[in-house]
């Protein structure tokens, strides 16, 4: 193996395919793999092999970068990296101003005292590497891996082969702004258990990383643990939780009690993996406590408790609570489903325009998801925003929740004519996720609005949102029976083929701007069990979210 060290460096001799480079002391060593360079030379200016010369009269390049160009930008950026002179690596980035900080913080901030880093074979620009680190801090040393990836590009301006600067580079979950520090933890550690008292951690179910990142920022003073030291993500927006990436001294965990159900979570952690853009979340109907949430991916935004998209038909649980409350409609009683309607100069149709009988029910029309039935009530409505304030007042949507932690609590606005009518079947300007559905479902079971929570409310004596009023017995028995039958004989017959228990069921499917396929929701409950979930462009809400609902309520039952 040829090894180079200080002025060795670039002029040193040729180094096969795959040799490790130990330098400046052996401080960062950087591993030629899968890309097959040759031999290293020095990088200056920002320039990508090449003598000077060579670069001074070459013209100014156009075009996706080359092979060859590829695989000499990487390599140098990458023997930059390791070598830990910031300068050169953000030189061969198309953003130096942003890169510099980063990667000098790579070694004063986050302390990496190794690194051998070894690229993969390039899959078009993309550049594939590992990173082998070791990070010390206070006479305290840990091995730390990971992988990530670099594109190259042509610079704009100087036509220059150049790394697309991303902070990912430096780590796949680095985002915007954020910065990579190892140091004693800013929050004591905590050991979350669920109700029965099992231990969760972000190995066993990695969807709860995020959330337990948030419990650990919010409630780690209160739990009683103390610091330890660690390397974490510190993201530019203080609001939101730092992220833990390597342990090198274990603080002593507080330990949490939460809501969730480790057997209701593993479930969900593994229907998620089914579909990629998946998310789950179970709430029990009788107590607003969360049992699951799960997504896919498991790692950053948590969309089934943050998301904002339309939901579909499954919000038609609530546009059939309203009209039931006002007397536009009935369970048993016969009502129009045509192939399609004009509301004030929009159209509306049903699926492939499917019609019903004229004798056909309510419930029919709700199992069978027609839209058309729902549209055509609004005339007879008086308020066109009285589906808004049937979301506030029964189902607590946009009280301001506090789950414990971040959460979006859905959204319908008051809307008029042909808008408020898209509202009606969950499309239009409706913003929900998961969470907002699972909760909808659980309000429509017991017919009273439990804000969901992930934390017991003892613990910090916040105040929960409140709705105003109840749904009667009568109408909530009404729902459940609606449901009951799309469980058994409607839309959501074979996803919840499989579930036992008192159950019920609603589907939905909405379509989003830009997208060949709809996204696929589903919501169901299964004695006091309530699930909803959602699979971006899965199509028909029984294919794809229904599946996921019923894995969830099986576990739960």
């Amino acid at each position: 193996m040829n090894t180079f060290k200080g002025d060795s460096w670039g002029g040193g001799p040729q180094m096969r395919s795959g040799a490790k480079v130990a330098v400046v002391g052996g401080v960062f060593v950087l591993v030629a793999g899968g890309i097959g360079y040759g031999a290293y030379s020095v990088v200056g200016g920002g320039s990508a092999g090449g003598t000077e010369a060579e670069a001074a009269s070459a013209e100014v390049r156009t075009g996706p970068p080359s092979a060859s160009e590829i695989t000499e930008t990487s390599k140098g950026f990458l023997k930059a990296w390791a070598s830990g002179d910031a300068t050169a690596a953000a030189l061969l980035t198309d953003n130096q101003t942003d890169a510099e900080p980063l990667l000098t913080g790579y070694a004063e901030d986050a302390h990496v005292t190794e690194a051998v880093i070894t690229p993969g074979t390039a899959v078009g620009a993309k550049v594939p590497f590992t990173v082998k680190a070791t990070v010390s801090y206070d006479g305290k040393s840990k091995p730390w891996s990971y992988s990530s990836e670099l594109t190259v590009v042509r610079g704009r301006t100087t036509g220059k082969a150049l790394v697309d600067w991303q902070p990912t580079v430096i780590h796949p979950q680095l985002t915007e702004g954020a910065t990579l520090r190892t140091g004693e933890s800013s929050t004591a550690a905590i050991q979350a258990v669920d109700r029965n008292g099992k231990v969760l951690d972000k190995e066993k179910y990695p969807s709860l990383g995020p959330i337990l990142d948030t419990l650990r920022e919010k409630y780690g003073s209160e739990a009683g643990g103390t610091a330890g030291v660690e390397t974490w993500i510190e993201p530019a927006d203080t609001a939101l939780p730092d992220t833990t990436l390597l342990t090198l001294v274990k603080g002593r965990p507080g330990e949490l009690q939460t809501t969730l159900d480790a057997n209701v979570q593993a479930a969900a952690e593994t229907a998620v993996k089914q579909y990629e853009g998946a998310s789950v979340v179970a709430v029990r109907p009788s107590t607003g406590a969360i049992r699951a949430v799960a997504n896919n991916p498991a790692t950053g935004f948590n969309a089934a408790m943050q998301g904002k998209q339309a939901p579909g038909s499954t919000l038609k649980i609530m546009t059939a609570a309203m009209l039931l409350e006002t007397g536009q409609a009935a369970a048993n009683r016969p009502i129009e489903c045509p192939k399609d309607v004009l509301y004030e100069g929009r159209s509306f149709h049903n699926l492939d325009h499917f019609e019903l009988p004229a004798t056909d029910t309510f419930t029919t029309s709700f199992a069978r998801s027609c839209n058309t039935a729902f549209i055509k009530r609004i005339d007879d409505v008086d308020d066109d925003s009285a589906l808004a304030k049937e979301a506030r007042d029964v189902f607590g949507i946009g009280l301001d929740w506090k789950t414990g932690v971040v959460s979006f609590d859905g959204s319908v606005p008051e809307e008029v004519g042909g808008e408020a009518a898209a509202q009606y079947i969950g499309q239009g300007t409706v913003q929900m996720n998961a969470l907002n559905v699972a909760s909808i479902t659980a309000t429509a079971r017991t017919g009273t609005f439990r804000q969901p929570v992930i934390v017991p409310r003892e613990l910090d004596g916040r105040q929960l949102a409140v709705a105003s009023r109840s749904l009667s017995q009568n109408v909530t028995r009404q729902l459940n029976d609606m449901m009951r039958a799309t469980a058994s004989w409607g839309t959501g017959k074979a996803a919840m083929a499989s579930v036992g228990g008192d159950k019920g069921a609603k589907t939905g499917s909405a379509e989003v701007d830009g997208q060949g396929t709809s996204n696929s929701w589903f919501t169901g409950f299964s004695n006091d069990l309530a699930a909803a979930a959602v699979v971006q462009s899965g199509g028909h809400g029984g294919d794809a979210a229904g599946p996921v609902v019923a894995s969830v309520l099986r576990a739960g039952s």
